[in-house]
């Protein structure tokens, strides 16, 4: 399968993390964290499990995993500054473009997880990218996605018309759509919770007036005929290669 390049992305690439705070270094609590509490329990439990974090950044996630015991874990991003952070803090993280890197590793993954937002390709990049997880997990192997969430009232066109590298946006239908379209199974929709931090009170003020409107959204989108369930800002999933 050849990669057509470049991809259409012209300012956040999509091989390449975005989301670190300015201060990179403090990311290594604060976003640990949220990937814990979102990520964590939906792993594999097996710890010798092989592990590719697309997009890695500073290492944020591929640290996480090797706090919990997961020893082999690497990660790629097309960004030698950020792919730095994580070197001088000894992980294992290397510079490297997402789709060639995927081309050449057929059936050797059992855990895929994508940490850019699949909404930084076109939707043909997608499906692609899709194709090339596809090919580079083992049979039965897992594959991590999320996106930006258009079925949220507030935060869905906004975050669609906010910057030029957003093409589209997902609901919980659309994404498994996408994962089903390009060969996975056993597809599981989850929100992406931003109010984790639960040592501060004020995450507990925010965990509840979200709460109280997404149960709103909810309300009115039966009202209208329509079964959406997810309304946080962003929705993840989680599918299987076919044995």
């Amino acid at each position: 399968m050849s990669v057509k390049r470049p991809l259409a992305a012209r300012t956040e690439a999509f091989d390449s993390y975005w989301q670190a705070p300015e201060d990179v270094e403090r990311g290594y609590t604060s976003f640990i964290q949220y990937y814990r509490v979102n990520y964590l329990r939906r792993l594999p439990q097996d710890r010798q499990s092989r592990i590719l974090v697309v997009s890695c950044g500073p290492g944020y996630f591929v640290k996480l995993l090797r706090d919990e015991g997961y020893g082999n874990v690497e990660g790629i991003d097309s960004d030698p500054g950020k792919v730095a952070h994580a070197e001088k803090r000894g992980l294992p993280c290397r510079v490297a473009e997402a789709f060639p890197f995927l081309e050449t590793k057929a059936d050797a993954y059992d855990v895929i997880v994508c940490e850019q937002e699949l909404n930084h390709l076109t939707k043909d990049e997608t499906f692609l990218f899709l194709a090339l997880c596809r090919s580079a997990l083992k049979p039965a192997g897992q594959l991590f996605v999320y996106g930006l969430n258009g079925a949220n009232p507030i935060t869905g066109a906004e975050a669609l018309a906010q910057n030029i590298d957003h093409f589209y946006t997902f609901t919980e239908y659309s994404l498994t759509q996408f994962l089903e379209h390009s060969g996975f199974r056993d597809v599981r929709v989850f929100p992406l919770e931003l109010y984790v931090f639960y040592r501060n009170p004020l995450n507990y003020v925010g965990l509840a007036a979200t709460t109280v409107l997404h149960l709103a959204f909810r309300a009115l989108f039966t009202l209208y005929g329509k079964s959406a369930k997810i309304f946080t800002k962003k929705v993840a999933a989680v599918c299987t290669k076919p044995s």
